[in-house]
């Protein structure tokens, strides 16, 4: 079993109208900064406000009628998805989430809705939940990555971007459980193999980065990050997206929560945008030179904007961040060349 680039024009269909067709626009201070056109995906301006009810609606549209409801453990964003598009089909919707997710995110899946059970403090203990209710209840589950109708749906992102900016020679994809970056990588790769995508994530808590390097799923351990979004395993069954993952991307790499804070303050105070610490992964690693010279434009996902306000409020004026046992120092933000 894979996903094709035949699968995600397929989705392209199923979500047309409801999920498509986010702006591509380009930050003029990231341009000037490397030289070349940088360019932003909004995903951020979904109905959900995240990327991530593309993947989610495909997947409920191949439902057979009858379906009892549907399922997915999530660190927030995929739920959220999950449970407009379970909305919309008269479905019930079940969401599991570890007790790490912010309470925003929570609060934001149930108001849509679906009910939310609090699991343990890892993804895989929100997992088994899932999977235990789809066996006992017959509910439908709906991986937040490794599911080919999800993974599909996310590549759609890819196929937007590059049929608006086909010059586009590189694709910084925020890298969690690989739904996202393994649906572009199949678009972009299907178009154009010498474009370049590259997976990025935080360096507490890197699942898919780890895994690539140790040739096999392994375990990590969650803790907070400002990079929520990005947290959780990647399933030691994984069947798709590690593998598509491992031989499509052409590199992953990993960002501090320093660099994530600033890349959040460049963000907001050059392009005005509210966005999560996972949106900017791509941007953090620019900024932080661990990139080599690209050789045409560079296109990134602003994935989403379900944060916690204060929390966001603290890292653009410059405060102090605690997240568990590490503290990010504040500074105020100031404008580099």
């Amino acid at each position: 079993m894979t996903v094709t680039l035949a699968d995600i024009l397929a989705a392209r269909r199923s979500i047309r109208g409801v999920a498509d067709a986010t702006p591509l626009v380009p930050s003029p201070f990231m341009s000037a900064h490397v030289g070349h056109d940088v360019l932003l995906k909004l995903e951020n301006m979904q109905p959900i406000g995240a990327f991530k009810l593309r993947g989610a609606l495909n997947a409920i549209a191949q439902l057979p009628e009858g379906t009892a409801g549907v399922t997915c453990c999530s660190t927030g964003n995929h739920g959220r998805g999950v449970a407009y598009g379970a909305r919309e089909r008269g479905l019930r919707a079940v969401v599991c989430m570890s007790g790490l997710v912010p309470q925003a995110k929570v609060d934001g899946i149930r108001a849509l809705g679906a009910e939310v059970r609090i699991v343990g403090r890892s993804q895989d203990e929100a997992l088994a939940e899932s999977r235990r209710l789809a066996a006992e209840q017959g509910l439908a589950e709906i991986s937040p990555f490794d599911d080919p109708a999800v993974i599909a749906g996310q590549g759609t992102i890819g196929l937007e971007m590059l049929e608006a900016r086909p010059d586009i020679r590189r694709v910084l994809v925020p890298l969690s459980g690989g739904g996202l970056a393994a649906g572009i990588a199949v678009a972009a790769k299907a178009i154009d193999p010498s474009i370049e995508v590259i997976g990025i994530s935080m360096d507490r808590g890197a699942a898919m980065h780890r895994s690539i390097r140790a040739g096999r799923p392994v375990e990590v351990q969650e803790v907070e990050s400002l990079a929520d979004s990005l947290g959780g395993g990647i399933g030691m069954e994984n069947r798709l997206s590690f593998p598509l993952c491992r031989d499509l991307l052409d590199d992953t790499l990993l960002v501090t929560e320093e660099e994530i804070y600033h890349a959040m303050q460049v963000l907001y105070w050059e392009d005005r945008i509210v966005a999560e610490g996972a949106c900017v992964v791509g941007l953090a690693a620019t900024l932080a030179g661990k990139l080599p010279q690209a050789r045409g434009p560079i296109a990134t996902v602003v994935t989403g904007r379900n944060l916690d306000m204060a929390l966001f409020t603290r890292v653009v004026t410059g405060q102090d961040v605690t997240l568990g046992d590490h503290r990010v120092r504040g500074r105020p933000y100031a404008r580099k060349a």
